[in-house]
């Protein structure tokens, strides 16, 4: 077994006990969830690693980034319940809060291993390049349209966000596999890539059907 296989089947229980306990009627679904899970406080690591390391810089902002990046996604998918028309959004929007809850656990587990730290707040710019790519990331005024949205117009709104959203985070992981060193990261990352790849074209084809 893997190290990330490891690591991603120790998430999953501990992210399914979460879950589960969540999901009464009192589990919050209208704001982004931006308190889960906070990021190590140990001093950013900086400059690239020595010789020998098993991470590097683009390592780090891949993992820091995408933490907040699947929070956000998170926070999408929770608005579902009450809001969506289509049951077909709704369990789309359940994959995606049951896949990526425990791939947070993965990134923030690595990002503390390295004392890396971050993860805990907001994204910057895109990978290596600041300002350039937000990563799909959503402003404060689409989350807004997104939760003043109920039936129909919610899911053309939760699709066609989360298709941009998704796009980013597939930028974000061939970053990573191109230029990363990290062995257990790589395979997040193609893990990451692929499942959001063939959401993309599920929510594409969802889109399609609903006009």
């Amino acid at each position: 077994m893997t190290r990330t296989t490891a690591r991603l089947a120790g998430a999953l229980v501990a992210g399914t006990l979460v879950l589960a306990g969540c999901s009464g009627d009192d589990r919050p679904r209208s704001s982004m969830d931006g308190s889960m899970m906070g990021g190590s406080e140990r001093a950013p690591s900086t400059g690239q690693p020595e010789d020998g390391a098993t991470f590097n810089d683009v390592d780090v902002t891949f993992a820091r980034d995408m933490v907040p990046h699947h929070r956000q996604a998170i926070g999408m998918a929770r608005l579902a319940e009450g809001r969506a028309a289509d049951p077909r959004v709704l369990d789309l929007a359940d994959r995606i809060e049951a896949a990526q809850e425990p791939e947070i656990g993965i990134l923030t587990g690595l990002l503390a291993e390295w004392g890396a730290g971050g993860g805990g707040g907001h994204m910057g710019g895109g990978m290596g390049h600041p300002g350039d790519d937000p990563g799909g990331m959503m402003s404060p005024e689409d989350m807004h349209g997104l939760m003043a949205a109920s039936g129909a117009e919610f899911d053309r709104l939760f699709l066609e966000q989360m298709i941009d959203h998704h796009s980013g985070a597939v930028r974000m992981a061939e970053t990573v596999l191109s230029d990363g060193r990290n062995t257990e990261l790589s395979g997040l990352a193609e893990t990451i890539r692929d499942a959001q790849t063939a959401e993309i074209a599920e929510m594409e084809q969802l889109l399609t059907e609903l006009g």
